[in-house]
């Protein structure tokens, strides 16, 4: 009976060893992956997809490996003549991984008041203009558009909060995907900060 008692007792801790050593690594390496993932999460311009003015959807993953110069823009501003020398400078340098991407917005001084058609004819007709435009959105106030909440919070872009301040102003994004300056709306497109940016100087 003593034997009996004794294995019993055996069985019933080994059982509970092995119960034990199922259930703790699948408990620990639960938690390490999602502390893992959350140390992976790291957000770039590269996640986003937006809509072009043709309505065509435009996947930022499409520029990695390009250095990327981001504009907000407007059709009837006293800076609107900035559009030629961004498409210069897009023209002069779209084969050496750069481009530059437009998002026409209508927050200052409702200086874009028109629709995708109309700001696709206003920027083709008068400037030429062949760099990527986007569909109107909102770059600032409670309807701030997800792209520019990432440009303007440190904790999305990892380098600094900012406000856009007025039309035109430039957001420079490495390969990566990375923002590293941000300029203000009279920088020129031709200004030696973004030539020197643009060239690796």
């Amino acid at each position: 009976m003593k034997n009996y008692l004794l294995l019993a007792c055996s069985v019933m801790l080994l059982c509970s060893c092995k119960n034990n050593a199922q259930s703790k690594p699948v408990t620990v390496n639960t938690n390490n992956n999602t502390t893992m993932n959350q140390v992976n999460q790291s957000e770039s311009i590269h996640q986003f997809k937006v809509t072009d003015l043709n309505g065509k959807a435009f996947d930022f993953a499409s520029l990695k490996g390009k250095k990327v110069l981001i504009v907000n823009t407007a059709s009837e501003c006293g800076l609107t003549p900035q559009y030629k020398d961004l498409e210069s400078i897009y023209s002069k340098y779209k084969d050496k991984n750069f481009v530059v991407v437009g998002f026409p917005a209508n927050n200052f001084g409702a200086q874009e008041p028109g629709s995708n058609q109309e700001i696709a004819k206003f920027c083709q007709m008068n400037y030429g203009v062949t760099f990527p435009m986007m569909a109107k959105i909102s770059v600032k106030g409670n309807d701030m558009h997800p792209i520019y909440q990432f440009l303007t919070q440190k904790s999305k872009n990892g380098l600094q909060d900012s406000e856009v301040e007025w039309n035109f102003q430039k957001y420079l994004i490495d390969e990566n995907g990375q923002l590293v300056k941000v300029l203000s709306p009279r920088v020129l497109p031709t200004d030696d900060v973004i030539m020197s940016w643009i060239n690796g100087k």
